[in-house]
């Protein structure tokens, strides 16, 4: 894929993800991995319904600006993700209604805030750690989602009272695992006080690597 087309592509699916309402305002922010080792990175405070091609920042492979605005402030902590997954495409990074609500309780497992009871879950996502609240655009975020990420095969972290942190192979499988995502943490708080049938150990295991 191009860089133009791949430009143009994450901005469509950005302007997807806002129009409905998986984004608002300036809020969230996603970057591309391209074939010459750099960046396409969404601009800081920029809206993600509101963004072209030519608003998009490119950084190289240790993050100096090439071309457009500043990128999002957060592109730290994808930079870091990319760094340690070299399979990863893409990063979405959304304040997302369901997630952001999930994040914002208290006691949630730190390993994984959403057991497993549907099979897309598991074959988009597997696990959903929980890093700690850290000031927006903190180091710490960064150092504590690069710690995790080395030693668990999850595609997506939860950031505490912030929203979610999503990954995918190219920009397409990362906004399909941020969706697969919502819709589970949707599904969870609907769910809440009633019977949940959550997947068995076998179950997860017979789930996990499957395609999508």
């Amino acid at each position: 894929m191009t860089r133009e087309i791949l430009a143009k592509t994450l901005c469509d699916l950005c302007r997807s993800l806002f129009d409905r309402g998986y984004s608002v305002g300036g809020a969230g922010n996603v970057s591309v991995r391209l074939d010459t080792g750099g960046f396409l990175v969404t601009p800081t405070g920029g809206s993600l319904g509101r963004i072209g091609p030519s608003d998009l920042a490119e950084v190289d492979a240790v993050g100096t600006i090439l071309a457009g605005p500043k990128p999002s402030k957060e592109f730290a902590f994808h930079k870091a993700l990319f760094d340690c997954r070299p399979e990863v495409g893409a990063i979405v990074h959304l304040h997302s209604t369901y997630l952001t609500a999930l994040s914002c309780l208290e006691d949630l497992p730190k390993d994984n805030a959403l057991r497993a009871f549907t099979p897309y879950y598991v074959m988009r996502v597997g696990t959903l750690p929980v890093i700690p609240y850290y000031r927006p655009g903190s180091a710490e975020i960064a150092r504590d989602l690069a710690n995790i990420a080395q030693t668990q095969a999850a595609n997506a972290f939860l950031l505490a009272s912030h929203g979610v942190v999503v990954l995918g192979k190219n920009v397409e499988d990362a906004v399909n695992n941020a969706e697969e995502l919502e819709e589970t943490a949707r599904l969870a708080f609907i769910l809440q006080g009633r019977k949940v049938r959550f997947f068995t150990e076998a179950e997860i295991e017979e789930l996990s690597g499957t395609k999508v």
